[in-house]
C-alpha cells in the first residue's frame, strides 16, 4: 500500500468520511426531540388525555437516554453491528406506532404502546454508541470539539426531521410518524459500514486538522441558521408547496456539506505530494523512510494497540501518549522494545496526573477528585449527586417542555405547534455547541469550575419556565429559545464536569447513570405534575371536574384544554426547581473550585519539567492544601 490506492479506498480508510458520517447518523439520532410535533395526532387517533400522552413521554425518554445494552454490545459488536441493531429497533417501533396511528392495526392497550415507543427511541443509543465511540478514537486529539458537533447534531434532529416534515407532509401528522420511521432506518444501513473507528497513527497535522473542524463548525452554524430562518418564514409569511420543497432541498445540501472535508482532502490535498500515502496516516514524511516503513508494516498491530489504549480507560492523556509515540519511534529500536518504553511512559504520565490533580492536607482513603473513581466510589461522593439533580432540575424539566410543546401550543391558539419544535431544537444544539465552547474558556483560562455555566443557563431556564406560565403575548418565542438553550447546555457541561471529577476509566457506566437523569426529571415533572394538571383543569372547562383525572376512558375532545392555566401551575412549579438547581450548582462550585485550580491553573515555571520522551519521569510530591 503505497500510492496505488483507488479513490474508494482512500475515501474508506479516510477519518473525516466516518467523521461527517456520523453526523448524518447523529441528524437521525435524536428524533425524540420530535414527539412534540408527532404527539397530537396520537393523542386524537387513539383517543387519549393529556396524562397519558405525558406518560408516552416518559416512556420515550426512557428508551431514549437508557442506553445500558448499547454499552454492553459495543465491546463484543462492531460498529456496523450497532447500527444494525439500532435500524431494527427504530423501525419495528415507529414503524408499529404508524400502523397504530393510521388504522392498519387495532389499537393495542395503552401499556403496550409505552412499550412500543421505548423501543422505537432506544435505537437512538444505538446510533449514538457507535458515532461516538467511533469519531472518539479516530479523532483523539478532538474529543471535546468532535463530541460537541455529534452531540449537537443529536439536538437538531428534532428540528431538521420537523423541517423536511413541513416541507413533503404537511399537514398529514400520521406521515411525519411515517418519516421518523423510515427515514433514520435508511440512513443507518447506507452508512453501517462507513462509521468505524480509524486510530490516529501520526499527530504532525494537528494545526490542518483544527482548520477542518474551523469549516465543520461553521456549517453547523450556518445550518441552524438556515433552519431558524425557514422557520421565521413558514410562520409569518403564507408560501407555495414548491417553495417548501426547496427548503428541504436546501437543507440536504447543507447538511451534505461535511462529506466535503474528505473528497478535498483526497483529490486535492493529496495530489500535491511528491508521495502518496494512505489517507489515513497523513505527511508523516517521505514513504521511503524507515519510520514510516515501520509504521505501514505494523499497521494492524498498532490499531489493535490503540484499540486497547481506548478499551483500558486510559486514554486520558492521548495527545501526551501520541508525542511519547513520536519521540520513542525516531530511535533506531525494535517494535517489542517501543511498545514496552510506551506501556512504561503511559502508565508513569497518568499516575503523575492523577497524584497531582489535587493537592489535599492528609492521604485519604479510597481515590481523590481527578482520580479513576469505579460506580460503587462515585455513589457516595455528594458531587455527584449534586450533577445528578442538578441534570434532573434543569435538563428534565426542559425535556419536558420539548414534549408538551404540542399540547402547549394548542393551548395558547397557535396552529403550527411544529414551529416551537423547530425552534427549540435549533436552541438546543446552539446551546450545546455554544456551551462546550464557553466552558472550555471559563474552566482553562478564567480557571473556574464548569458547573459556572450550568449555574447561568439553570437562571435562563426559569426565566424561560416563568414567561411559559405568564402566557404573555409572542413569549412563548422567546421561552422556546430560553429553555432550549439552557437544556442543550447540559448535555456539553454534565459529562465533562463528571469527567474531570470523576476520571475516563469508568466513565462510560457513570454517563449511563447520569442520563437517567432525564426519564427520572420527566417522570415528575410530565408524569406526576404536568399531565394530572393539565387533565384537571380540562376537566374544569368542561364542567366536571370531579378530583384528579385518571383520564382513561375521556376522549381526546372531552379532555381538551385552551389557555395558560392549562400548564401555569406546571411551569411555576418548574421555575422553582430551576432556582433550586442554580443554588445546586452555587454549592458544586464552592466544593470544586479548587480542584480546577490544580486542574488548569498556572504551573510554577521556574521548575524545570523532564521531557515527554524521556526514559523515566520525574514525579513532584503531591503539595498540601492550605
Amino acid at each position: 500500500m503505497t500510492g496505488d490506492l483507488t479513490l474508494f479506498e482512500k475515501l474508506r480508510r479516510n477519518r473525516w468520511l466516518v467523521l461527517a458520517a456520523s453526523i448524518l447518523t447523529q441528524a437521525c439520532s435524536g428524533v425524540g426531540y420530535a414527539f412534540g410535533g408527532y404527539s397530537p395526532i396520537i393523542k386524537s387517533a387513539l383517543g387519549y388525555n393529556q396524562n397519558q400522552i405525558s406518560r408516552l413521554g416518559v416512556a420515550k425518554d426512557i428508551g431514549d437516554n437508557v442506553g445500558l445494552l448499547a454499552g454492553t454490545l459495543c465491546d463484543y459488536i462492531p460498529a456496523w453491528g450497532l447500527f444494525v441493531f439500532g435500524a431494527i429497533l427504530n423501525l419495528l417501533g415507529y414503524g408499529s406506532l404508524w400502523l397504530i396511528v393510521t388504522g392498519k392495526l387495532s389499537t393495542p392497550p395503552f401499556w403496550v404502546v409505552c412499550v412500543i415507543i421505548l423501543v422505537a427511541t432506544n435505537g437512538e443509543t444505538f446510533f449514538n454508541t457507535a458515532a461516538l465511540l467511533s469519531c472518539v478514537k479516530s479523532f483523539p486529539h478532538h474529543r471535546g470539539g468532535t463530541v460537541g458537533i455529534l452531540k449537537g447534531f443529536t439536538g437538531l434532529s428534532g428540528a431538521i426531521f420537523t423541517q423536511l416534515y413541513a416541507s413533503f407532509f404537511y399537514p398529514d401528522q400520521a406521515k411525519f410518524i411515517f418519516l421518523v420511521a423510515v427515514g433514520p432506518f435508511m440512513v443507518a444501513i447506507f452508512l453501517m459500514f462507513v462509521v468505524r473507528p480509524i486510530p490516529l497513527i501520526d499527530t504532525s497535522s494537528a494545526r490542518a486538522d483544527d482548520m477542518k473542524f474551523n469549516f465543520i463548525y461553521s456549517v453547523c452554524l450556518v445550518i441552524a441558521a438556515y433552519l431558524m430562518g425557514t422557520m421565521i418564514v413558514n410562520d409569518f409569511v403564507d408560501i407555495s408547496d414548491v417553495t417548501r420543497l426547496w427548503f428541504a432541498f436546501g437543507l440536504l445540501f447543507l447538511l451534505a456539506l461535511p462529506l466535503g472535508v474528505p473528497f478535498f482532502q483526497i483529490l486535492v490535498i493529496h495530489p500535491k505530494k511528491k508521495k502518496s500515502v494512505p489517507s489515513d496516516v497523513e505527511a508523516v514524511g517521505d514513504s521511503k523512510t524507515p519510520l514510516l516503513a515501520e509504521r505501514v508494516e505494523s499497521k494492524e498491530e498498532q490499531q489493535e494497540e490503540a484499540q486497547q489504549v481506548f478499551r483500558s480507560g486510559s486514554n486520558e492523556d492521548l495527545v501526551e501518549f501520541s508525542e511519547m509515540e513520536d519521540e520513542a519511534a525516531k530511535t533506531d529500536v525494535s517494535e517489542r522494545t517501543r511498545r514496552k518504553r510506551l506501556a512504561r511512559y503511559s502508565t508513569e504520565l497518568l499516575k503523575a496526573v492523577a497524584e497531582g490533580a489535587v493537592k489535599v492536607k492528609r492521604r485519604r482513603r479510597g481515590p481523590r477528585r481527578g482520580e479513576n473513581f469505579t460506580v460503587a466510589e462515585t455513589l457516595v461522593k455528594a458531587d455527584f449527586w449534586l450533577i445528578f439533580f442538578t441534570f434532573v432540575f434543569g435538563s428534565g424539566s426542559g425535556l419536558t417542555v420539548i414534549d408538551n410543546l404540542g399540547q402547549m401550543g394548542e393551548s395558547q391558539g397557535y396552529s403550527n405547534a411544529h414551529v416551537f419544535v423547530s425552534l427549540i431544537g435549533i436552541c438546543s444544539f446552539l446551546g450545546r455547541i455554544g456551551a462546550g465552547w464557553a466552558s472550555e474558556i471559563v474552566a482553562r483560562k478564567m480557571i473556574q469550575p464548569r458547573p459556572l455555566i450550568l449555574a447561568v443557563s439553570e437562571a435562563l431556564m426559569a426565566v424561560g419556565h416563568f414567561m411559559f406560565a405568564m402566557a404573555w403575548p409572542g413569549s412563548m418565542y422567546i421561552a422556546s429559545l430560553l429553555v432550549g438553550f439552557g437544556h442543550g447546555t447540559h448535555w456539553s457541561v454534565v459529562p465533562a464536569t463528571a469527567s474531570e471529577l470523576f476520571g475516563l476509566k469508568n466513565f462510560g457506566s457513570l454517563y449511563n447513570l447520569l442520563t437517567m437523569a432525564l426519564p427520572t426529571g420527566t417522570l415528575i415533572f410530565s408524569g406526576l405534575i404536568a399531565g394530572p394538571i393539565y387533565d384537571r383543569e380540562a376537566a374544569k372547562q368542561r364542567g366536571g371536574f370531579q378530583g384528579w383525572s385518571s383520564g382513561e376512558d375521556n376522549t381526546s375532545e372531552e379532555n381538551k384544554c385552551m389557555g395558560a392555566v392549562c400548564f401555569q401551575l406546571t411551569f411555576f412549579i418548574m421555575t422553582g426547581v430551576c432556582l433550586v438547581g442554580v443554588l445546586l450548582n452555587l454549592i458544586l462550585i464552592k466544593r470544586t473550585r479548587r480542584v480546577y485550580q490544580n486542574l488548569y491553573g498556572k504551573q510554577d515555571e521556574s521548575k524545570p519539567s523532564s521531557p515527554v520522551g524521556a526514559s523515566t519521569l520525574t514525579l513532584g510530591a503531591v503539595p498540601e492544601e492550605d
